[in-house]
This record gives C-alpha cells, sequence and structure tokens, in this order.
C-alpha cells in the first residue's frame, strides 16, 4: 500500500507545528541556584517590613539582680556571714536606623548601679577578724552598635539577628569597712573599653512591637582603675579579659518598637 504524497507532507506539518508550540529550554536564561549556607539561602526583605531600608528602631532594657541572707548566719570556708545584702540595677536606651534592608547603625546609652552590705567574720581560730562593709558603685556608658538581622524563616513574626558593639563605660565607687575600732574608706573610678558580639532573637509581639534576647557569645574588654584609700591615691590596676565562650550571665532582654 502507497502512500500519497498529500499525506506525507500533512503529517510533517502537524510534527512541526507541535514542536514549535513546546516550551524551549535554554540554560543560559534559566534562573540561578540559591547559595549554600544560612547567609545565601535568606529571604528577602518586603518593602512594608519592619527590618527594610530607611527604617528606625528604639527601645530599652531594664536589668535588676537583688538578693539578701536569712537570719541565721551562713557558714563559709574561713569564717561565718552574717548579713548580706545587695543589688545591681541597669538601664539602657538605643535606637537605630536601617542604612540597608536587615541591616541597621545605632548607639546605646545607660546607667548602672551596684550596692552591696554584708556582715561577716572569718578566721575565728585564729585571728578572728570580724568587718561590716558597705559597697556602692555609679557607671555610665555608651555604646555604637551593628545589627544585621536574618531573616531565615519566610515570616515577619520571627528574626535572627547579631550585634557587634563597641562599649566605654565610666564608673566610679566607694567602699566602707568598719571593724569595730576603725572605719576605712576606698574610692575608686576608672573607664572600660569593651568589644562585643551579641547573637539573639527577635520576636514580633504586635505590628511594630518587639521583644529581643541576646547572649554574650565574644567579648574583649580593658579597665583601668585608680584606687584612693583614706583621701590617698594607693594604686593603679589595669586589666584585659578575653572571653571565647558563651556568657549566659550576660543574657539581655529588650522592648523594639520599629517605625
Amino acid at each position: 500500500m502507497k502512500i500519497r504524497p498529500f499525506l506525507l507532507i500533512a503529517l510533517l506539518l502537524l510534527a512541526s507545528h507541535v514542536f514549535a508550540d513546546a516550551p524551549a529550554t535554554d540554560l543560559k536564561t534559566s534562573a540561578p541556584a540559591k547559595k549554600g549556607g544560612l547567609l545565601g539561602s535568606l529571604f528577602p526583605v518586603e518593602e512594608d517590613e519592619s527590618i527594610h531600608r530607611g527604617n528606625f528602631l528604639a527601645g530599652a532594657t531594664l536589668f535588676l539582680l537583688q538578693g539578701n541572707s536569712d537570719e541565721d548566719a551562713l557558714n563559709i570556708l574561713f569564717g561565718d556571714i552574717y548579713k548580706a545584702e545587695g543589688y545591681t540595677f541597669t538601664a539602657e536606651a538605643f535606637g537605630g536606623y536601617f542604612i540597608r534592608d536587615a541591616m541597621a547603625i545605632g548607639m546605646r546609652a545607660g546607667y548602672s548601679r551596684t550596692y552591696v552590705d554584708v556582715d561577716y567574720s572569718i578566721l575565728e581560730d585564729l585571728a578572728d577578724i570580724k568587718e561590716h562593709r558597705k559597697y556602692v558603685s555609679n557607671g555610665f556608658f555608651v555604646q555604637p552598635f551593628l545589627k544585621n538581622y536574618l531573616k531565615v524563616f519566610d515570616s515577619r513574626t520571627i528574626y535572627f539577628f547579631n550585634e557587634t558593639s563597641l562599649t566605654a563605660e565610666y564608673s566610679y565607687g566607694i567602699s566602707q569597712s568598719d571593724d569595730g575600732e576603725d572605719v576605712s574608706k576606698t574610692r575608686n573610678h576608672g573607664w572600660t573599653f569593651k568589644f562585643g558580639i551579641n547573637p539573639g532573637l527577635c520576636i514580633m509581639v504586635l505590628d511594630r512591637l518587639a521583644f529581643e534576647t541576646s547572649v554574650g557569645l565574644l567579648g574583649l574588654s580593658s579597665s583601668w582603675l585608680v584606687v584612693e584609700e583614706n583621701g590617698e591615691r594607693r594604686s593603679e590596676v589595669s586589666y584585659n579579659i578575653v572571653n571565647f565562650k558563651i556568657n549566659l550571665l550576660a543574657l539581655d532582654f529588650s522592648l523594639v518598637y520599629f517605625f
């Protein structure tokens, strides 16, 4: 059986029409794949998002640590503590501006106060040293920072962030000891400079209001201190601290508002 010429031509036209309508695949115009790693797979920041370029942030942090002993004496290795009470209080405010998406620069400023009152005795069998000691210190600090938010999830509720900061702090304090016969007063004042990296978590509780917590991961600290005893200059102390461990005592909680 012979195929007629017009039937062969019709089949060729049909085949060419099918291949012409099929989608073309071009390796050169295909979308590039996302880079590997956490930073390479972040979601883009949308224009009306809180961490978008051109927005501001402002917030405050309060910290209070307070404690006291009961009426019974507390036995320690070399003696007894009859009375002990004290507190540490810190208040700070901060603000920043997003120079680009998810990246803000800003400044913190704050005040801290420490008070300790302890009545103790040591080496009762040998020297029988009994003292009542009080200590009060005040500090003021400023802290410029660079803050990077990481949009790991496709969500406007949870962000990770990392804050890099440099702190300059001036503090002064007075310590008084009374052994029942003599009263000695020691004053100190000095400067402390710190460099720190603090990763954390940001949770949006309202449309523009967030709760943030962070922890100290890397800290470099340098301090210079002048000590005066009974009105006379006694010594100068300088020391440096390098910490590559997670500092759970530096856990920080803040309320932040974006606008």
